[in-house]
């Protein structure tokens, strides 16, 4: 195909920091139509993005209007029905993480897509930090990962849960540092963790040490009442050792030398643009390729149904 035919589900936010901007800087994509219930968002993104066909029922836009893929961006407890509905229509379907509230729903989704031949793509974004895949592939080269760190501190107190409790902190936020373990270190077969409530009445302490299948270890650290956001991630094989923040730097350590290989984010993305040095532009990319290359993205459904259950391990294995 020239063009892949893209319907957008959502004019919040999220969707017009990272991928609309993406999108629209694609040759072999075309925007054809675009849905949200608020009128003003959806009028200001359409006229932005020169999208002419419009909607606030995405039951008629995919009815209408010949797509090849729907973005559905929107709130967790929101995704389900629309991505079904999506699907059972033949069409390929990008959404946000997490995918729904719980493995179950994320685990029906994948049934559903396979059944329709559905390509499915969830946003996990951190694998595709230009930065973190460099440092990944500079790690793997010296031997099989031995042990990785991925974590995640945030300041959100007097904040509340997330959409009022419609959805818990790991499976909606931290969930990304669980999906940057498993596709740095592999499988997870078994798990210990410490889960806390710390000055909030919902958990927002989520910490755990994994065994992967290929021996190594995996070590998952996230705080929500800490001093600021800081989200950072290590990767350590045979004489290597990567220490990685995604906005900013990457050190790597390798044969006992002093001096550490510096990359910088931005300079290996080749862009000062937070989508595109923090992995959105790439994560886009990606899913459009696959479309056109008749190939299941690598965050599909059924993998994000993997680290869904991960996230219920570690619920499932405190200490």
């Amino acid at each position: 195909m020239e063009k892949v035919k893209v319907g957008m589900i959502g004019a919040g936010g999220l969707a017009n920091a990272v991928h609309y901007p993406s999108l629209a800087e694609f040759n072999d994509v075309e925007i054809s139509a675009i849905c949200d219930l608020d009128t003003n968002r959806l009028k200001n993104t359409a006229e932005k993005y020169k999208i002419e066909k419009t909607y606030t029922d995405y039951k008629k836009m995919i009815k209408e209007v010949d797509l090849d893929a729907v973005y559905i961006i929107m709130p967790p407890h929101h995704l389900f029905d629309l991505v079904i509905q999506c699907l059972n229509s033949k069409l390929n379907v990008f959404i946000e993480k997490p995918p729904g509230v719980t493995s179950e729903q994320t685990r029906n989704m994948a049934i559903t897509a396979e059944k329709n031949g559905c390509l499915t793509m969830v946003g996990f974004n951190r694998r595709f930090i230009p930065l973190l895949v460099e440092a990944k592939k500079r790690v793997l080269e010296r031997g099989e990962m031995i042990q990785c760190v991925a974590t995640f501190y945030k300041n959100s107190i007097g904040a509340g849960p997330y959409y009022a409790g419609a959805i818990d902190i790991l499976t909606c936020d931290a969930i990304h540092a669980v999906d940057a373990l498993r596709w740095m270190g592999g499988e997870v077969v078994s798990v210990a963790s410490d889960i806390r409530s710390i000055y909030a009445e919902y958990d927002n302490s989520f910490n755990a040490l994994m065994r992967f299948e290929n021996g190594g270890t995996g070590i998952l650290l996230t705080n929500w009442v800490v001093g600021k956001r800081v989200h950072t991630f290590e990767m350590h094989a045979k004489g290597i050792s990567a220490f990685v923040n995604g906005d900013d730097s990457a050190f790597i350590y390798s044969d006992n030398k002093e001096e550490p290989l510096v990359l910088k984010a931005k300079e290996v993305a080749g862009s000062s643009e937070n989508y595109k040095y923090y992995g959105f532009y790439n994560e886009n990319r990606h899913f459009i390729d696959c479309i056109k290359q008749g190939k299941m993205p690598d965050t599909n459904f059924a993998d994000a149904f993997k680290t869904m259950e991960l996230v219920n391990h570690i619920y499932r294995s405190q200490i």
